[in-house]
């Protein structure tokens, strides 16, 4: 169960996974090796999944990186939608799968190198599916603000 210093931690390393004890003992008023028993118990329980680079956007500004929204079929089977989702997530081009509602069914953040490769994954994965009615894109043209962090307050 997580209380006030768990949460405070977790915003700290959501904006620095590399934070060490001493540098969270700067901001958060428990002794270094308490808090290190702390971030070992929050990465054990789950809580703290990984910790990961993520790239600037020097790096990804340079990439084409589209929102795709996939519409499937009403009456496709369960084994077939179960094998498009299972195909998409495994697929390092999908940054972000998400079952949404409204209008669509699947939301994907997809990144590729440029239009070609873009036009060689639409038809290779959503074109030729036969579970995918349709898919509307809209391609990224400037990233305003990203992140992972999730706020934890109230």
């Amino acid at each position: 169960m997580t209380d006030d210093f768990d949460r405070a931690l977790l915003d700290l390393l959501q904006q620095d996974g590399l934070a060490t004890a001493d540098q969270l003992a700067a901001q958060v008023p428990l002794s270094p090796s308490a808090i290190a028993r702390r971030v070992r118990r929050l990465r054990a329980e789950g809580s703290i999944a990984a910790t990961r680079a993520v790239l600037g956007e020097a790096l990804l500004g340079r990439r084409l990186r589209a929102l795709v929204t996939v519409q499937l079929h009403d009456h496709a089977p369960a084994a077939g939608l179960a094998a498009l989702r299972a195909h998409l997530i495994a697929m390092p081009e999908v940054q972000l799968c998400l079952e949404v509602s409204g209008p669509g069914d699947l939301m994907l953040l997809v990144s590729v190198a440029d239009m070609p490769a873009f036009n060689d994954f639409a038809d290779a994965h959503l074109a030729g599916n036969p579970v995918v009615r349709r898919y509307e894109t809209a391609f990224v043209k400037k990233a305003l603000k990203f992140t992972t962090a999730a706020p934890l307050a109230g």
